[in-house]
C-alpha cells in the first residue's frame, strides 16, 4: 500500500531532494522552489509515494530533450530517475513503459511551461540588461515549426501546413519565441496549430508583446510587420522600441531628411486595424534607413521607432539589425544540434507534444545558462561559447560522470566541468563575411508517400 503524504511534506521533499545526481550541474540553476510551486499550482504534485513522482517527471522531460538518441525508458533507467525502493523487493526501483506514460500524463504540460517561464524571467532579462546597446536591452522575436508524429489525433489538434503538392507529410506545431539576442536565452514562447484562423506568426506574437521589458529594442523580420502592435508596444511602456526590415512595397510620407542619410517619416495605420481597435491613431512617426551591401539583392530598408539620429546613428542600426540573426542561430542550435534533426519529436498525443516542446525549451535555457556562466568565467561574450561542445560535455556529465561518481565527489566533478571551458571557446566572428542566398536542397520530384500500402492487384 502506498503511503499517503500531505502537501507540505511533498513540497519540502522537492526542495530538499528535487535534483537527481545526473542533473547536479543544473541543481543551482533550476530553483527547486520553481518546480515545487509549478506542480502545486497546477495540482500535479505527487501526494502519494510513487516510483516516478512528479518532480522526477520534470527532470525526465528535460532529459528527453537532451538525449534524443535514447528511448524514454532508457533515459529513466540510465539516469536513475526513479525513487529508491526497498532492495529486498524485486523490481522495486524499476518502471515499465505504461508507468512512464501515465506519470507524464499526470503532470501534463502546464508545470513544464511554468518552470520554463521562471527561467526566462529570471535569466533572460538580466542577461539582456547586462549587454545593452545605447542603454537598451536587445531582444529578437521569430517563429519556426516542429514536426510531430503523423496520427489523426495530432493532425486534428495541430493540422498540416499547406504545400504546393497537397498535404504535408507530418502535422506541425507553430512556435514563436522571444530571445535575449546576446545570450540566446529565451524569455518567453508560445505555440499553436499551423493551420486555421488566427494561427499564423502574427497571432502567436500577440501573446509575447506584453512580456518585452522597458528600455529595450525588439528586432523582428518583415513577416511580423504590424503597425498596430508597434504602436501598442511604444505606448504601453517606457522606451520600448522596435526595429524591422521593411517590405519592398511600403508607402510612407516623408517628414524630414536627417544628416546621417536616414529620414523621419509618417506611417498610416489601416482602416481595418483602427476599426478593430478605436484607440489606434491614424498615423504614427517612424524613421527609415536605406542601405545596400555587396551581395544583397538591391537596396534594403529598415524601419524603427528610434527617431534620434544623434543617439542612434543609422550605420550602427544597420550593423545592429544583423544581430537579429542570433535567433535564427538559436533555432539551429535547438533543432539541428539538440534535437539532432530527427524527423519528428517523439510524443504521440497533443498534450504530450506540448509537454515535450516546453521541456525542449526549458532544457535549451538550462544549457544556455551554463554557457553564460562559462562565458563570464572566461571573460568573453556568450556567443563565443560553442553550443555543440557544451551540449556534448553536459551529456557526458549526465550519463557517465554523475552516474559513476559518489555523491561526496560530485562537487569535484562539477569543478572539472568548469575547467573544460577553454575547450568551448570559439574564434571571434568575422563580421565582414557575406553569403548570398542559394537553394541548398532541391525539393523532390516524386509524389508524397501517403504512408499506406496499396492492395495487391487481383491475380
Amino acid at each position: 500500500m502506498e503511503v499517503v503524504m500531505n502537501m507540505s511534506a511533498v513540497v519540502g521533499e522537492l526542495v530538499e531532494n528535487g535534483v537527481p545526481a545526473a542533473f547536479e550541474q543544473f541543481g543551482e540553476l533550476l530553483d527547486a522552489q520553481w518546480v515545487a510551486r509549478a506542480l502545486e499550482e497546477t495540482g500535479t504534485a505527487s501526494i502519494r509515494r510513487r516510483k516516478l513522482p512528479a518532480n522526477l517527471v520534470v527532470w525526465l522531460v528535460i532529459a528527453m530533450a537532451l538525449f534524443r538518441d535514447r528511448s524514454i525508458l532508457e533515459v529513466v533507467a540510465h539516469l536513475r530517475l526513479v525513487m529508491p525502493g526497498d532492495a529486498r523487493v524485486a523490481n522495486r526501483g524499476k518502471v515499465v513503459a505504461s508507468s512512464v506514460a501515465e506519470a507524464r500524463q499526470r503532470v501534463g504540460p502546464s508545470p513544464i511551461r511554468s518552470i520554463f517561464g521562471d527561467t526566462g524571467r529570471s535569466w533572460a532579462n538580466p542577461a539582456a540588461a547586462a549587454a545593452r546597446w545605447q542603454g537598451l536591452a536587445l531582444y529578437a522575436m521569430d517563429g519556426s515549426t516542429l514536426r510531430i508524429p503523423d496520427n489523426d489525433e495530432n493532425e486534428e489538434a495541430f493540422g498540416r501546413p499547406a504545400t504546393g503538392r497537397g498535404k504535408s507529410g507530418y502535422p506541425q506545431v507553430r512556435l514563436m519565441t522571444l530571445m535575449a539576442v546576446r545570450s540566446h536565452l529565451l524569455l518567453a514562447a508560445e505555440m499553436g496549430p499551423c493551420r486555421g484562423k488566427r494561427t499564423g506568426e502574427l497571432s502567436l506574437a500577440q501573446e509575447l508583446w506584453t512580456q518585452i521589458p522597458n528600455s529595450s529594442l525588439l528586432m523582428v523580420d518583415r513577416g511580423l510587420l504590424s503597425y498596430a502592435a508597434f504602436w501598442k508596444l511604444r505606448q504601453s511602456g517606457d522606451e520600448r522600441h522596435w526595429l524591422i526590415r521593411g517590405k519592398r512595397n511600403l508607402r510612407w510620407k516623408l517628414v524630414q531628411e536627417l544628416p546621417d542619410g536616414s529620414a523621419l517619416i509618417e506611417l498610416s495605420l489601416s482602416k481595418e486595424s483602427r476599426k478593430s481597435d478605436p484607440s489606434l491613431p491614424q498615423t504614427m512617426a517612424a524613421r527609415v534607413i536605406r542601405y545596400e551591401f555587396e551581395g544583397s539583392a538591391g537596396p534594403q530598408t529598415l524601419l524603427t521607432s528610434l527617431l534620434n539620429s544623434d543617439r542612434f546613428p543609422a550605420d550602427e542600426l544597420v550593423r545592429l539589425y544583423h544581430e537579429r540573426w542570433e535567433i535564427e542561430n538559436g533555432y539551429d542550435e535547438l533543432k539541428t544540434h539538440m534535437l539532432e534533426r530527427q524527423e519528428a519529436i517523439r510524443s504521440r498525443t497533443p498534450e504530450g507534444v506540448k509537454q515535450e516542446i516546453w521541456g525542449i525549451l526549458l532544457a535549451y535555457n538550462l544549457v544556455r545558462m551554463r554557457m553564460c556562466e562559462a562565458a563570464e568565467q572566461a571573460g568573453v561574450e556568450p556567443t563565443r561559447i560553442s553550443f555543440t561542445h557544451s551540449l556534448r560535455l553536459i551529456r557526458v556529465f549526465c550519463t557517465v560522470l554523475a552516474w559513476t561518481t559518489a555523491p561526496a565527489n560530485l562537487p569535484k566533478r562539477l569543478m572539472d566541468l568548469d575547467m573544460s571551458i577553454p575547450l568551448l571557446l570559439l574564434p571571434e566572428r568575422r563580421s565582414e563575411r557575406r553569403y548570398p542566398r542559394h537553394v541548398k536542397i532541391k525539393m523532390s520530384n516524386y509524389k508524397r508517400n501517403p504512408g499506406r500500402t496499396s492492395k495487391p492487384p487481383d491475380s
